[in-house]
């Protein structure tokens, strides 16, 4: 089976299909709507040929399906209908969930992913379980203000590491994982990793998309 695997952030769209060695990309941005993103991945991806998609998608993802506007883009994202967009099978999972996905190696995985906001998901025995744990109060706001992207233009980036090694500590010791990804964008501006931490990579949210029509083979072989 030949997936095409869209990863949607705030900055840009970032594309990659089975069989291809180097992703693509394109730019998205706060007024970028759903049919737009449909255009633009139809376009830079003209030459590839696939027959399912998974979309990475930077918002909360209920049933498959988005139930809440992303932060950081135009609206509207829920109710598109993306199977009729691309003529083709769809899973949408959130963005983080699918890094997390992508980066499973066993036991129970936290995962957090520092970009233009915070994602973060858990991952036990191959389950995705999203988590919001961008929107737990943390001093006068939310955790996401500090160690968000907000975070690091307004703090610098010395004070948002202390920030992102404190929260990192309080949520290890919230759920006792086996093993602690920090992924997104932003990871790489960390100095200093916390203890029993590992940096993430980008390219395992490709890696969870394709996992995702694995799974659905499985099943579908095991039946």
């Amino acid at each position: 089976m030949k997936v095409l695997v869209i990863d949607v952030g705030g900055t840009n769209v970032k594309v990659l299909a089975t069989g291809q060695n180097e992703r693509r990309k394109f730019p998205s941005g706060p007024k970028m709507k759903p049919s737009q993103m449909v255009s633009g991945v139809k376009q830079i991806t003209k030459d590839w040929k696939y027959e399912v998609v998974s979309i990475g998608y930077p918002g909360l993802v209920h049933d498959g399906k988005p139930v809440a506007e992303p932060n950081n883009l135009g609206h509207p994202w829920v109710g598109f209908d993306f199977v009729s967009a691309f003529g083709r099978p769809v899973k949408i999972m959130n963005d983080a969930a699918m890094q997390a996905l992508g980066s499973y190696q066993g036991g129970l995985l936290l995962f957090i992913g520092f970009g233009t906001g915070l994602g973060s998901a858990l991952v036990h025995e191959g389950t995705v379980i999203p988590v919001e744990l961008g929107h737990i109060s943390y001093r006068n706001s939310t955790l996401e203000d500090y160690v968000g992207r907000r975070g690091l233009d307004r703090l610098g980036r010395k004070k948002w590491q202390g920030h992102v090694l404190y929260g990192v500590e309080r949520l290890r010791d919230t759920f006792h994982p086996d093993d602690v990804v920090l992924g997104g964008g932003n990871a790489k501006e960390l100095t200093l990793l916390p203890p029993g931490c590992r940096l993430g990579n980008n390219a395992n949210a490709f890696l969870g998309g394709f996992r995702l029509w694995e799974k659905a083979i499985g099943r579908r072989r095991a039946a």
